[in-house]
């Protein structure tokens, strides 16, 4: 993997440009740290930082035959799993969990000691956005996470099924008057949670919903040297802005002909 920017943030892996190797995860995981938290505007309150991860073709595709996999690589997998390793928990849509057959997000031996010295939990919570709270309450995710799932819906959500999620010991988190969510009234409940490193693997519903909202704090973008045509959905799908949100770019690596750009808002 090389750096194709030659420069990247202090912490971050440098004089990768003509050696081309597989950084260790410990590179990778200065490479992505989250940033020093700002100041807090009152005592007791936490600032949260909400990234993205996602993968995309050169045509733009998210997916292929409706999961990420494909168009995915070797790679790409080891920024993924060092980015949730970094993560206090992994905001995700309900669709997307049923797409992907998301499980918990496992404990890592290579990140224990860091996570501890954090102050964070030995595995990120996932963090499950449904406004329909149709989920299969059987499955590993909910029934033998390291730690507990959490589901976020709106204050209309069914009542039954949000009593039959918490009874089945899912914690679940009100953050919206309606059935859905409102996004940044659910980065807040996060925070309060005291989950401040947020990131969301989408899907492109969702995270079109965290743009429109303008809580998107960073966009990790890996762009796929494949091309699908089709009719897959991008990154982000939703409503357009009403005028584009400008992120620059903090970093940009290469390995096998994928790029793996990480941006922040400008």
């Amino acid at each position: 993997m090389t750096d194709a920017t030659g420069t990247g943030e202090q912490g971050a892996p440098r004089g990768c440009v003509s050696a081309d190797r597989e950084w260790t995860l410990a590179e990778l995981a200065a490479a992505y740290a989250y940033p020093e938290p700002a100041p807090a505007l009152a005592p007791g309150d936490r600032v949260p930082w909400l990234r993205a991860n996602m993968v995309s073709t050169l045509d733009g595709a998210a997916q292929h035959e409706g999961r990420s996999q494909p168009i995915s690589s070797a790679a790409d997998m080891r920024i993924f799993g060092t980015l949730r390793a970094l993560a206090d928990v992994i905001v995700v849509g309900a669709e997307t969990v049923r797409q992907e057959g998301y499980r918990p997000a496992r404990a890592r031996a290579e990140f224990a000691a860091a996570r501890e010295a954090a102050g964070q939990a030995p595995a990120p919570a996932i963090a499950v956005v449904s406004a329909g709270l149709e989920l299969d309450l059987s499955l590993p995710l909910f029934t033998s996470p390291v730690v507990p799932t959490l589901i976020l819906t709106g204050a209309a959500a069914a009542p039954d099924r949000v009593a039959a999620a918490r009874q089945a010991g899912v914690t679940v988190v009100i953050a919206g008057d309606g059935a859905g969510i409102e996004p940044a009234r659910a980065v807040r409940a996060l925070a309060g949670l005291g989950l401040t490193r947020l990131l969301t693997e989408g899907g492109p519903r969702l995270l079109g919903q965290f743009i429109a909202a303008g809580v998107l704090d960073e966009m990790c973008l890996t762009l796929s040297p494949v091309l699908t045509a089709g009719d897959a959905q991008r990154v982000a799908g939703g409503p357009s802005v009403a005028v584009p949100r400008r992120f620059e770019l903090v970093s940009l690596l290469e390995e096998a002909g994928f790029l793996f750009g990480r941006y922040r808002r400008s």
